[in-house]
């Protein structure tokens, strides 16, 4: 039975049905909870037991020594065999927003979760890197083999880590698996985070305004259930594959059509603000989950129609 397994950004919007996901499996005995509580939230936790998980509220971009002590003081008795890397600044307005914070999380944060995994024994290593790691797409669907060429200050943080993470693969006996996320929803996000868009449209058209769209709304994203992700996650950990993987749902989604689909669930039909594209969005974004398939025997089991539905009743409560 693996013992313990630590999740960084647990409190978060993925970390948080990640927990819950680790916690009900059966296959731990307890999950250590590493989060600020900057953008994470106890409110997160509250389904989760607590003889099942136990929550240290630190900040990643402290020194290593500080997390190792703080960590086992957590998992007392038990082996810490993975980490799960989710705390980030999340998001191309969020990185810019504050610079210096996204370099001292994002970068020098998982350097220092790098050497908790390295000084604990963890043999494995699950680091949430990004689609925005590709930048504009040269072709889609979008594979694991297309350029990294991030176009935004946030692509560049995940690039970062990523490499980070390879370096140690390569000096030290750790087994990562980056998982590229593609653009995360559901319950508990929050805007600027993985699909902000549909959090801003569905607060805007709560409040009776009209939501903002930027450009024409025929650009593209591939929106993945969080829950379809918290179970990436888990299968993650308990395989062996090491490289990186793209985690979406493979389907290609316009911003129009997106906003149509919102707007017929929630029963309010509001003309949205156009306003110019922002320099760093891409255009298109669809990618491949072969990978996945075949590395982790994962699928998105929720189709777009259904995740935003429960997504839609979780917000109009």
């Amino acid at each position: 039975m693996v013992e313990a397994v630590v999740v960084t950004g647990g409190a978060g919007f993925i970390g948080s049905h990640t927990v819950e996901a680790l916690a009900s499996s059966g296959a731990i005995e307890r999950v250590v909870v590493l989060d600020s509580l900057y953008s994470g939230s106890l409110e997160n936790l509250k389904r989760v037991s607590r003889r099942r998980a136990v929550l240290v509220r630190l900040d990643i971009s402290m020194h290593a020594r500080r997390l190792v002590e703080e960590v086992r003081g957590a998992a007392g008795n038990l082996r810490v065999s993975g980490v799960v890397h989710l705390a980030a600044v999340v998001g191309v307005d969020e990185a810019w927003a504050d610079p210096r914070r996204a370099l001292e999380t994002n970068v020098a944060g998982t350097l220092n979760v790098l050497e908790l995994a390295r000084v604990l024994d963890a043999e494995r290593f699950v680091y949430a890197s990004s689609a925005a790691v590709y930048g504009e797409p040269k072709y889609t669907p979008i594979d694991e083999m297309h350029p990294l060429e991030p176009s935004s200050l946030y692509g560049e943080t995940k690039l970062a880590g990523e490499k980070l993470v390879w370096a140690y693969a390569r000096r030290y006996d750790i087994k990562p698996i980056a998982l590229r996320y593609f653009n995360v929803y559901g319950p508990r996000m929050r805007d600027g985070t993985y699909a902000g868009v549909i959090y801003r449209f569905l607060k805007a058209l709560l409040r009776g305004e009209r939501p903002v769209v930027y450009g024409d709304g025929n650009q593209t994203r591939d929106f993945v259930y969080v829950e379809d992700v918290a179970r990436a996650n888990l299968m993650a950990l308990q395989k062996r594959y090491v490289g990186a993987v793209n985690i979406a749902s493979g389907r290609e989604t316009s911003i129009r059509e997106l906003y149509g689909i919102v707007c017929r669930l929630l029963g309010r039909f509001v003309a949205p603000e156009h306003r110019s594209p922002r320099g760093e969005d891409v255009r298109r974004s669809a990618a491949s989950i072969r990978s996945a398939e075949s590395a982790l025997g994962w699928k998105p089991l929720t189709s777009l129609e259904s995740g935003l539905r429960k997504t839609v009743e979780y917000y109009a409560r």
